[in-house]
């Protein structure tokens, strides 16, 4: 489940929003630089010191059970959607101070504040239940069937391959990457 925040005649409202429901209604972020200065003027030239340094776009995963994504990088934005889901994974787009544009698995964007963000990979099942395989191999014997929509942990993929292995709940085995969101094709995952 997700709640969604919506401001309707001066009262705060929230409502329930189904998780396969997620992308949809999202407002769309304000058109906002990923390098611009706090308190500057839109087109301003960046501020030395913006953002980590680290690559993007990444993954990462959401840090707590309620993770908040604003339609702007600062508190002074409105909440637009509240995530109920610990280690979902999202993919960082843009860095603006402690503040991290996000895409969710259906394409959702936002900005969330770094604290509530893990390096910690994660992964989750998309389209249809997967297999999860003993091995890095098609004809390999399945040890667990994996619902849409299901999270996990991302342990390693390695580069040469299209398969990774992955942790969900007390199975451990490999899954292609196609089957899940949560890591790019060719990446190596440690």
């Amino acid at each position: 489940m997700i709640i969604r925040f919506l401001l309707v005649a001066g009262l705060a409202v929230f409502a329930v929003v189904p998780q396969s429901a997620i992308a949809l209604g999202a407002g769309t972020p304000p058109n906002i630089s990923p390098n611009a200065s706090i308190g500057a003027a839109p087109g301003a030239p960046p501020r030395a010191g913006q953002g980590s340094g680290l690559p993007l776009p990444r993954f990462v995963s959401l840090r707590a059970s309620e993770v908040n994504m604003r339609t702007g990088p600062g508190v002074r934005y409105p909440v637009d959607w509240v995530y109920k889901r610990r280690q979902l994974p999202v993919e960082v787009v843009a860095e603006f101070g402690t503040w991290r544009k996000v895409r969710d698995g259906r394409g959702t964007q936002g900005w969330i504040h770094l604290s509530m963000l893990s390096g910690h990979r994660s992964m989750q099942i998309t389209g249809q239940a997967r297999i999860l395989r003993a091995e890095a191999e098609s004809h390999a014997v399945g040890i667990a069937r994996i619902e849409p929509g299901v999270i996990g942990q991302l342990l390693e993929c390695p580069e040469s391959t299209g398969w990774c292995r992955v942790k969900v709940g007390r199975f451990e085995g490999w899954l292609r990457r196609a089957e899940f969101w949560g890591a790019y094709p060719g990446e190596a995952v440690k």
